[in-house]
C-alpha cells in the first residue's frame, strides 16, 4: 500500500516534465518558423531636406529624388558633391544581412560654406511576402563630412556615415513589430563592411548599403528576454536527464 501511495505522489512530476517538454518544443518550433520566413520585394529611396548647420550659403538640390547634390563648385571645374541611391530586389529572412541598395558618391570640389551637414535617406521597402504587400519608408540620417583640400589625397577624402542605424518606423507581422537596421557599407558583397564611406577628391565610387530586418526591442524594462535553447535536441537531452534522475530517485525510495 505504501508503494502505491508513493507512486501516486510522484506522478505529477512526470506530468510536469512532459508538459515542459511539449511547451519548449512548441515554443522552439514557433520561433524557428518565424525566423525562417523570407521577406521578398524590392527597395528604392529618396533624399529628404538636409540640415545646413553653420554653412552661410548652402547650395543643394534633389530633395524628393534618388540623387542629392550639395556644394557650389564655383570655378573649380569638377562639379558639386553627389549622392545617388539605387534600390534592388530583396529576398531575406528575419535578422539576416541583405543588400538594401547601392550608394554612389561623387566627391567634387566646392566652395567653403556652401555645403550641408547631413541629409536623410528615406528607404522604401515594397514587401510582397510574408506580409500582405507592405510599403513602408525607413528613414536614416547621413552625416556628410567635407575636408579642406590641404593634405594628401587620402587626407582630402570626404566621407559619409549613417548617424542612426535603426529606423523609427516599423511594420507588423504576426502581432510583432519589425524595423530596418543598417549595418554598414561594403564593396565585396557584404563579406566585410565599414561604417564610413570615403571617397577621394574628384572621384566617384559605389558601395552597397547592407542591413537587416529585425524585431523592435522592447522598451518595457520589466520585460525579461526569454532564453531559447539552441536546438531541440539539447532540450530533449535535458528533459531526458530530468526524467532519468526522477526514475532513479523513485527506484531508490521503493527499494
Amino acid at each position: 500500500m505504501s508503494r502505491l501511495r508513493l507512486n501516486l505522489n510522484l506522478n505529477p512530476l512526470f506530468i510536469t516534465v512532459k508538459t515542459l517538454a511539449l511547451s519548449v518544443i512548441v515554443a522552439t518550433s514557433f520561433i524557428s518558423q518565424a525566423q525562417a520566413q523570407t521577406f521578398t520585394g524590392n527597395s528604392s529611396g529618396t533624399w529628404g531636406n538636409p540640415t545646413v548647420g553653420n554653412n552661410d550659403a548652402p547650395n543643394y538640390s534633389g530633395v524628393g529624388t534618388d540623387t542629392f547634390s550639395w556644394g557650389d563648385p564655383a570655378d573649380f571645374g569638377t562639379g558639386a558633391n553627389v549622392l545617388t541611391f539605387t534600390g534592388n530586389s530583396i529576398s531575406t529572412p528575419i535578422d539576416s544581412i541583405f543588400k538594401v541598395g547601392d550608394l554612389t558618391y561623387f566627391n567634387g570640389s566646392v566652395a567653403s560654406g556652401t555645403t550641408v551637414d547631413s541629409v536623410p535617406l528615406n528607404v522604401l521597402l515594397n514587401l510582397q511576402s510574408p506580409v500582405n504587400k507592405v510599403a513602408e519608408y525607413f528613414g536614416f540620417n547621413f552625416e556628410l563630412v567635407s575636408t579642406p583640400n590641404t593634405g594628401t589625397p587620402e587626407e582630402n577624402a570626404d566621407f559619409v556615415y549613417v548617424v542612426n542605424n535603426f529606423s523609427d518606423n516599423t511594420f507588423k507581422l504576426a502581432n510583432t513589430d519589425y524595423t530596418l537596421k543598417l549595418t554598414g557599407f561594403s564593396q565585396n558583397g557584404g563579406v566585410t563592411s565599414v561604417d564610413q564611406f570615403r571617397v577621394l577628391e574628384d572621384q566617384k565610387t559605389t558601395a552597397a548599403i547592407f542591413g537587416k530586418i529585425v524585431q523592435v526591442p522592447s522598451t518595457d524594462p520589466s520585460a525579461l528576454p526569454i532564453k531559447v535553447p539552441e536546438s531541440t535536441s539539447l532540450v530533449g537531452l535535458s528533459l531526458l536527464g530530468i526524467y532519468l534522475i526522477s526514475r532513479r530517485i523513485i527506484s531508490r525510495v521503493i527499494k
